[in-house]
């Protein structure tokens, strides 16, 4: 069975799963090169389907994931009239729509290639956040007993949702409107400090432990819902929502992130940071632990943007209340397609085997020769080198700067060692270095380590599989001096742990260099500069290589050196 999910909103994306196996999974930025972009995810589908050796009509069902009606998505299928994409809407509604359709101005040109669908019935609607349920609850590994957390900004009307899942079947328990929105309050306090709501709030959270919430503890109660006994108890009127598009990413503005900026000359950015994630962390509690009690359940599963926020999930792991958890690595809305077209797979194989997806490396890769002939191409200088692991472990030991580009592109929003900027973790300078010369942006910025596997109990508190950087651990304290550039202000680090059989030759490097250094541990983050994607093809790391302050590139076997 065949499913093909689309998401054409915030972090547009496309993903294929074939009888429950995500095969292709890929944000439209990372082709077109516009962070978060809003519109068609054209190059996406086109990724998946020849990832598959498919044509639009040879998969089963294809899978949006909303319940909203989507007239663009008639533009790219080709559908008219009856064969429009049509929701839960009146006869009347229908009847105008309609109309509606036939008078638009909008038509792509003819050197546009759309996916002309002969069977518009293939086509189902999944709700927004159930998306984000399905995506945490069938990659947890196990259909026994969830309970499911969604939470973000807003979707389909809802910016909470708790869920059971038990039995391979996903059941609504509680459902909170925009008036409960925790992500739109953690946006507006992101966007109050200078940056952008939808984008910047890890910026908020890596400013946290800089600050302190005691100095200005509710200052911003009054801009935040409040929970009590797993209970909206106080719905806060976020007034008008506004829209900003810039360049393709939509991103929302709300006149209470201006009210906020009035706050930080007074009190601090990284006071505002540090009580803007007390107040989060306060209340996604006073949700999840009154649902752990009152349904006996401790076992979360969760999704949605709030998750990407990796201090929160420490703390739930923390809570002697959850014994186990599991986040979706893709949290946010570009792992909406995977989440729209498990929920499809699973409605039709309910009694189906629930995977835990061993890795997310679902994007494109490139071979050794097709890197070559790029290389040839533009006339540049390279070495071949067969053993490039030992071989980059020494460059590393002698703390040079890495771009590392090999296999298939990461899906999600984390590097995870095939599209990572690499150096040594051993001095606390290090940290600095690749914020100014490399990543271009803010000097307070933490940076991961990725791990080996079988070291983990030896550098993280309470350690666990954590495959994603999606939780962030307390570094052991007799470690904290030997790996610096990779622990944060607040001793926590949001490792990767990398086993053998799931990347071996990121595995190899670490190991490498563990044996030059006697730390198992790289400093990795995405390769890329700030405010830009992911790296993706040859041709843009050759570029990213040349504008900034990295020293080597090593793409496939290929090494290239300033």
């Amino acid at each position: 069975m065949k499913i093909l999910g689309i998401h054409a909103g915030h972090d547009a994306s496309a993903a294929l799963i074939v009888d429950g196996k995500v095969v292709a999974d890929v944000a439209e930025e990372r082709f077109n090169r516009i962070k978060h972009f809003a519109g068609l995810p054209i190059e996406a589908i086109k990724y998946c389907l020849q990832s598959g050796s498919l044509g639009i009509n040879d998969v089963d069902y294809i899978v949006l994931p909303s319940k909203n009606l989507q007239p663009k998505m008639n533009v790219l299928f080709d559908l008219k009239g009856d064969d429009a994409i049509q929701t839960s809407l009146t006869h009347k509604a229908v009847k105008l729509y309609k109309e509606k359709l036939k008078r638009s101005d909008v038509k792509p040109p003819v050197y546009m290639e759309f996916f002309p669908l002969k069977d518009a019935s293939k086509i189902k609607h999944i709700d927004h956040h159930l998306s984000h349920a399905a995506s945490a609850y069938y990659t947890s590994g196990t259909a026994e007993r969830q309970l499911i957390f969604t939470m973000d900004g807003i979707g389909d009307g809802a910016s909470i949702v708790i869920w059971e899942g038990i039995n391979g079947k996903i059941t609504e328990l509680k459902r909170f409107g925009a008036n409960a929105s925790l992500g739109w309050f953690y946006g507006n306090v992101t966007e109050g400090l200078g940056w952008i709501h939808g984008d910047g709030e890890g910026k908020t959270m890596g400013l946290d432990p800089y600050g302190n919430a005691e100095n200005c503890t509710g200052v911003l109660d009054r801009f935040c819902p409040k929970f009590k006994n797993g209970e909206l108890a106080e719905p806060h009127d976020f007034g008008r929502t506004f829209y900003w598009n810039e360049n393709g990413s939509f991103q929302y503005h709300l006149e209470e992130a201006k009210e906020i900026q009035g706050l930080v000359p007074k009190y601090g950015r990284e006071d505002i940071a540090a009580e803007a994630q007390r107040v989060l962390e306060r209340e996604v509690f006073n949700i999840v632990l009154p649902w752990i009690e009152k349904t006996g359940c401790d076992f979360i599963s969760c999704s949605g943007g709030i998750f990407l926020n990796v201090k929160l999930n420490q703390r739930l792991w923390e809570c002697e209340q959850v014994k186990k958890q599991h986040i979706y690595a893709n949290a946010g809305d570009s792992g909406l397609a995977v989440g729209c077209a498990l929920q499809v797979y699973y409605e039709l194989n309910p009694k189906a085997e629930v995977l835990r997806p061993e890795d997310i490396y679902w994007g494109p890769e490139y071979s050794n020769d097709y890197v070559k002939e790029i290389l040839d191409a533009r006339g540049l200088s390279y070495e071949y080198v067969e053993n490039i692991e030992a071989y980059t472990a020494q460059l590393l030991a002698d703390d040079k700067i890495i771009a590392w580009f090999q296999g298939r592109m990461e899906s999600g929003p984390r590097a995870l060692g095939n599209r990572s900027i690499l150096m040594s973790p051993n001095k606390p300078e290090n940290k600095d270095v690749i914020n100014a010369k490399v990543k271009f942006r803010e000097a307070f910025r933490p940076f991961c380590p990725s791990l080996q596997w079988e070291k983990r109990d030896e550098y993280l508190e309470n350690a666990r599989d954590e495959f994603f950087m999606i939780t962030s651990f307390t570094c052991k304290e007799d470690k904290r001096a030997k790996v610096p550039a990779v622990v944060h202000a607040d001793n926590t680090m949001r490792p990767q742990t990398v086993k053998k059989e799931f990347n071996e030759r990121y595995w190899n490097l670490i190991n490498e260099f563990g044996k030059l250094t006697g730390e198992y541990v790289l400093l990795n983050t995405s390769f890329n500069i700030m405010g830009e994607p992911m790296i993706n093809h040859p041709r843009e790391a050759i570029r990213c290589f040349y504008d900034g302050g990295i020293e080597v590139l090593v793409i496939g076997n290929y090494v290239l050196k300033k």
